[in-house]
């Protein structure tokens, strides 16, 4: 490998992950990249390799197995200057309210949403290079109470906490949790079955603020993608 920047990005055959990849392929980070659909991952490998070096990992964050081999293909890689906790789960679609919640499937949400992210960061940290940034992201029904979103949103607050606490803990780190905003995706599509979200921002409209944080100077801390810009330079939240 030479001296270019290396990213893991989860999630990132579709959706934010993908055009997250893509702007930093653009300016030459190599890229190691996971999904759990491997026929959507291998064709963002193919596209995304155009442009830069990709190893491509398919796999659930879920499941430790698949957290070793991003390990393993990390430290084949030299190490990392981001990662980026991007692959997450809506649960139940159509979303139901608190009280019929099914148990086990709001087991799933909190295992994707917030246990995965730390899980990983663990076996990641050995493989951070200095300056290493670690975003991950969040959403606004993790701070907002709306009807239908109380799982997911309840674990978004859990990974709000556990990255907060992680910044307070590691200083040597910057860690950021970040909003992307509502987007057109197919994530925001299974949460409203029929409804017309064409609207809806497509995910790029939210790469720019992250990449604020990533090549930004700003503390660790919570961000909303789209109050973010850079000014004269620096990277500074609205």
């Amino acid at each position: 490998m030479n001296d270019a920047p290396t990213a893991l990005i989860t999630g990132a055959s579709r959706g934010l992950g993908l055009a997250l990849a893509r702007s930093l392929a653009a300016d030459g980070w190599h890229l190691l990249i996971d999904g759990r659909d491997p026929t959507a991952l291998h064709a963002a490998t193919a596209e995304l390799g155009e442009r830069t070096t990709v190893r491509a990992v398919p796999g659930d964050v879920a499941d430790a197995a698949h957290r070793k081999q991003l390990g393993r293909t990390a430290g084949e890689l030299g190490g990392l200057d981001l990662v980026v906790h991007n692959a997450s789960t809506l649960g139940v679609s159509p979303l139901p309210a608190l009280s019929d919640y099914p148990l086990d499937d709001l087991r799933r949400v909190f295992e994707v949403n917030a246990l995965a992210p730390l899980a990983l960061t663990q076996v990641l940290i050995p493989h951070l290079r200095d300056g290493a940034r670690i975003v991950a992201v969040t959403s606004d029904a993790a701070v907002e109470a709306y009807p239908g979103w109380g799982g997911y949103g309840a674990a978004k607050a859990a990974l709000d906490q556990v990255f907060a606490v992680l910044a307070v803990e590691r200083p040597d780190l910057r860690v950021y949790t970040v909003d992307p905003g509502e987007m057109r995706t197919r994530m925001y599509q299974e949460s409203a079955p029929g409804e017309d979200i064409s609207d809806l921002p497509p995910p790029e409209v939210s790469v720019p603020g992250i990449r604020t944080l990533i090549g930004g100077d700003l503390p660790s801390g919570r961000y909303v993608a789209r109050s973010l810009e850079v000014a004269d330079g620096l990277a500074v939240a609205r």
